[in-house]
């Protein structure tokens, strides 16, 4: 592999991330940037594993989709470990699915019948919390080498950071919009009702807490209800 190339093709990867308006746009941008750069892999996708249950956040072609299916039904699988990080392993590499997985009984053979020759994960994270996987899939057996395994690590990396960074941007859009509708919701209130901003708030807050819903969707709702005003 030519490092010095592969160094521009991340730089050139981290412009197109940093350009995504999206979560969910950042982690489809990863996938295929798995499939450009690393060599060997065919297909990737990752997944993460959600209070037990296997999760798809994003999958370059039906094998993989396939892959992520069969694991979460069958509660195993190394892209379903690497998810859960058991023995706290942050990747693996599979040379050759078409023999015996003693580890994953079940799986081995489904994923042979899929037409999966290798695979190799790594653990999407950061210092504060895990993403799930980036899982990498070829038909040949031994595709990944040594240096397909670094590169793999490099992206994962970069990934990990970039997700992080696009789900705080996400956040704090999530957070100004919710502020922006309990804000106009309180004006309606205060406009229909007579009420001071304190007591506004409060029936928003009261309202909220007797239905249990939270208190973006009762700004939401008031605002939705609110009627036009005659022309």
């Amino acid at each position: 592999m030519d490092w010095r190339e592969f160094a521009e093709q991340m730089a050139q990867l981290a412009r197109r991330l940093l350009a995504k308006d999206s979560p969910q746009a950042t982690l489809e941008e990863i996938v295929t940037a798995a499939v450009e750069l690393i060599d060997g892999c065919e297909a990737a996708g990752i997944l993460a594993v959600r209070k037990g249950r296997a999760v798809s956040l994003a999958v370059s072609g039906d094998m993989v989709e396939e892959s992520d299916r069969l694991q979460g039904e069958l509660g195993e699988g190394p892209c379903f470990d690497a998810a859960r990080r058991v023995d706290d392993d942050r990747m693996f590499r599979i040379g050759d699915m078409t023999k015996p997985q003693p580890a994953w009984p079940r799986y081995a053979p489904a994923a042979r019948g899929l037409g999966i020759g290798s695979m190799m994960g790594f653990l999407l994270y950061t210092e504060d919390e895990d993403f799930g996987a980036l899982d990498c899939y070829s038909t040949r057996p031994g595709a990944f080498t040594a240096e397909s395994e670094t590169a793999g690590w490099l992206l994962a990396s970069h990934a990990a950071v970039a997700v992080s960074s696009a789900r705080t941007v996400d956040q704090l859009e999530h957070a100004l919009e919710t502020r922006h509708a309990i804000g106009e919701a309180m004006g309606i209130l205060r406009e229909r009702h007579r009420l001071s901003e304190d007591d506004a708030f409060a029936v928003l807050r009261r309202i909220s807490q007797h239905h249990n819903v939270k208190l973006r969707d009762v700004a939401q709702n008031i605002r939705e209800k609110r009627p036009e005003k005659k022309p």
